[in-house]
Order: C-alpha cells, then structure tokens, then sequence
C-alpha cells in the first residue's frame, strides 16, 4: 500500500533585524525538528521585513501552497509589529480585541498596563486561541496560520501547543547517519546508486572541515523506517574496507 502523502509546512520568519544582521534567527531549525516528528516535511522559508503589504501577499500565497503556516516575529507592542495586521488582510478579515487576552494583560501587568501592553490583545477576526493546560498564554492560529513569536524562548515555550493540536498519528520522518573519511567527490558514484534504487529515501551528503573524526556525513530520511535503514545498509555495503567511521 502506497504511503500517505506527507502533510507540508511553510515559515514565515519576519524582522528586519533579522535581514540586517542585528539579530540571528533561531527559529526555524527547531521547528522543522518539532514538525519532522510529526510527519510533517517544512518544505520553504521565506524571510521578508516587517512591511505589512509583504507580509500580507506572503501569509495568503504560503497558506494556500502548504497544508500549515507558521509565522515568526512582530507580534509585540512596538511601531514594526505589524504581522496581525498583515495575516488579518491575509485573510480578508479585521483586527479585533480579544477579551481573554487583554484579561491576561491586565491580570499579568497590573497597574503598569500600558496602550502597548494592550496592542498584544489584537487578533485577527475570527481566530482561534490555542492552549494547552502546560501552555496557558494562548497562540493565535487563522485557519492553517500559526502565528508565533519571534524571541526564539517564547517560540520554544510554544511549540507544545503546535504539537498538540496538529499531531495525527501520521508516521514521524526517521533519519539515520553515515559518517565517512571519504572525499564527496569519491562518494558520489556509490551515492547515485542508492538514490537510484532507493527514490522515497531523501540521501544527504555534507562535507566537514577540520575534524579530524571524519570528513562527510552521509543522512538517509523518509517515513518508512525499513527502506531509511535499507538505504543506509546499501550505501555502507558500497564503501571499502575500514569505513563508515560510526553510525548515527
């Protein structure tokens, strides 16, 4: 029987601090991890300013193109963050005042509540306020659009939620490793022959520099777990004697 089709994902990663180098994104290989183990393959990653009519064209071409969005950044109570605004246009929708969410402000600020503070309680119309009972600061999510913080511990703090709500059971992306001595340019017949005989396994080659230990790792991914390990045996079949230098 043919293997259900992997659910996709796209990233939006918005900030202009990001574009000019104030501030490194830490992001997205935390949430292709997070979605690997789901079953979901993060298939693009745009990162674009905080300009709400860019923002806006990308949240509604992303969010028709992948089965989930999820964007990253502006979403706090300063001048340049406008990504409500944007995935509120996105969707054809207002901006509106959550009452929960500005209870949450209130209760969480006290006295020190601010017209900033009470600009996190804006949420498109119509969205949903995704928690859990761990993860009680709610996540706001338009259809299949996520839309997360960018201060990379708060996106952590959020992805159990994510989890929760879009986990179905559906087979989590396996990968296993090869470690070699060998150069690329050496490898490369042995890899096209397994990729030829094994297409549903994703084959990775990446070369290391100055470690001593080894000089390309080998990765095989998919969602089978048998052909993943078959792919990994029939590369390690092919390599000559005194290689791989380890398993991973």
């Amino acid at each position: 029987m043919e293997e259900p089709r992997a659910k996709t994902a796209a990233a939006l990663v918005i900030g202009n601090e990001l574009l000019s180098g104030k501030v490194e994104e830490a992001n997205v290989a935390v949430l292709a991890r997070t979605l690997r183990a789901l079953g979901v393959q993060l298939r693009r990653v745009v990162t674009i300013l905080d300009d709400k009519d860019e923002i806006s064209r990308e949240v509604r071409a992303l969010s028709q193109a992948h089965d989930w969005l999820f964007t990253s950044g502006g979403v706090g109570p300063t001048h340049d963050d406008v990504t409500i605004e944007a995935v509120a246009a996105a969707f054809g929708v207002g901006v509106v005042v959550s009452a929960p969410m500005e209870q949450m402000l209130r209760d969480h600020y006290g006295e020190r509540i601010t017209p900033g503070h009470l600009r996190m309680a804006l949420i498109p119309e119509g969205a949903h306020l995704e928690a859990t009972e761990e993860v009680r600061w709610p996540t706001v999510r338009i259809e299949n659009t996520w839309v997360m913080p960018g201060i990379p511990e708060v996106f952590r703090m959020k992805l159990p939620v994510v989890v929760a709500r879009i986990g179905d059971g559906a087979p989590p992306f396996v990968s296993r490793a090869v470690y070699t001595r060998m150069d690329e340019g050496d490898l490369k017949p042995l890899l096209d022959d397994v990729v030829a005989r094994f297409p549903d396994v994703d084959v990775g080659s990446y070369p290391k520099w100055l470690d001593p230990s080894y000089k390309t790792k080998l990765t095989f991914d998919g969602r089978d777990v048998a052909r993943v390990d078959a792919a990994r045996d029939a590369l390690i079949a092919l390599l000559p004697s005194g290689e791989p230098q380890r398993l991973g």
